[in-house]
């Protein structure tokens, strides 16, 4: 790990001024930095540790239905908050979904937006990387690459995006409230991560110093809450990253499908909203044909970027089901195995 300077600011001002200088990094919960730092990957010469501002780790319900969420917000306390987690269930499970409990209690709302790929090349120093290293090439794209993106991946890049979190987020349309030099702006979540094109290296569109301070759930989120779900494939169940996920949400009238939400994670530098998808659900009948037709949609552009083109068919599968038990109804507990294609009925009430 390399010498840094080590900078604890009071107010979000003071934070924003300290992490605009070159080399400096913010630090919260430092689930995923201090491993980059501990790995060299990752060499900030400065740390800002926002931990402990004030005003950034509460949970409120707006007066306009809306539903605001402080950066600090500890993943397991926002899975677990009842009022949230009835609201938001496909939230809710996808964090219950996500590591180990023991990170769940470190990790932050912020942390969890703002968290780098897991790409096998990125954390290998002897690999060429272009998102470690600009211009040093990408050894994924001849390497063992089934775990890699199948969506918006280009030349330079195929790796994933990490988070279970940012998927149902951007399917509900949340947005970013980011603090920076030039004053307060939001960023859909939807935009919050560029796809990588030429310059891989570009995790996020947030300029040098601009944190993160709150994400908001519109009103119309909490329309989908009794049609909702998230569902994860991966390779051991117990913890790991998802081979490919999908958050849905429907509104239902009479058999009908009024209103649909779908993203995908898993398959890009990003998490996937399937808006084509969304659109081909609107106004049909609930049955498995138009659920397979929207997931076919939904993957129409995804092509193998290595030895990954099962990802493809097994992405309208996970699709196809997670419109599926978003139809049949929210349980009223959180499932054993949350997100899980294996889990029971039995779970937690956080739903109830």
């Amino acid at each position: 790990m390399n010498r840094f300077d080590y900078v604890r600011p009071n107010t979000i001002a003071e934070a924003v001024a300290a992490a605009a200088e070159p080399g400096a990094a913010y630090l919260a919960g430092g689930t995923n930095l201090l491993d980059l730092m501990k790995g060299a990957i990752a060499h900030p010469t400065r740390l800002v540790d926002v931990s402990r501002l004030p005003g950034l780790d509460g949970i409120a319900r707006l007066a306009d239905g809306s539903w605001r969420i402080g950066a600090l917000v500890r993943n397991a306390d926002l899975a677990h908050d009842p009022a949230f987690a009835k609201t938001f269930p496909a939230i809710a499970e996808a964090l219950l979904s996500g590591a180990s409990g023991q990170l769940r209690n470190a990790a932050t709302v912020g942390g969890n937006l703002m968290q780098r790929t897991r790409c096998s090349y990125f954390y290998d120093t002897a690999s060429a990387c272009n998102k470690r290293v600009p211009g040093s090439g990408c050894d994924a794209r001849d390497g063992d690459n089934r775990l890699h993106a199948i969506l918006g991946w280009s030349d330079g890049c195929i790796a994933t995006h990490a988070s279970d979190f940012c998927v149902p987020l951007t399917a509900f349309d949340a947005v970013a409230e980011i603090e920076g030099k030039t004053g307060r702006r939001e960023v859909a979540v939807d935009a919050l991560h560029p796809l990588p094109g030429t310059t891989p290296e570009r995790d996020s569109v947030l300029a040098p110093g601009e944190l993160i301070t709150a994400v908001r759930l519109p009103p119309a989120a909490s329309v989908f809450a009794r049609h909702a779900r998230y569902l994860k494939v991966r390779e051991r169940t117990s913890y790991a990253f998802a081979l490919v996920s999908a958050a849905a949400g429907l509104v239902i009238e009479g058999g009908t499908i009024k209103e649909a939400r779908l993203a995908l994670g898993g398959v890009a530098a990003k998490p996937w909203r399937a808006r084509s998808a969304e659109e081909m659900l609107a106004g049909v009948r609930l049955e498995q044909a138009a659920f397979a037709r929207a997931a076919q949609a939904a993957l129409a552009d995804a092509k193998p970027s290595g030895d990954n083109a099962f990802k493809i068919a097994l992405a309208e599968r996970v699709l196809v089901r997670a419109l599926t038990l978003a139809a049949a109804g929210t349980p009223v507990r959180v499932p054993a195995l949350p997100a899980s294609p294996f889990s029971s009925p039995a779970g937690v009430a956080l739903h109830a």
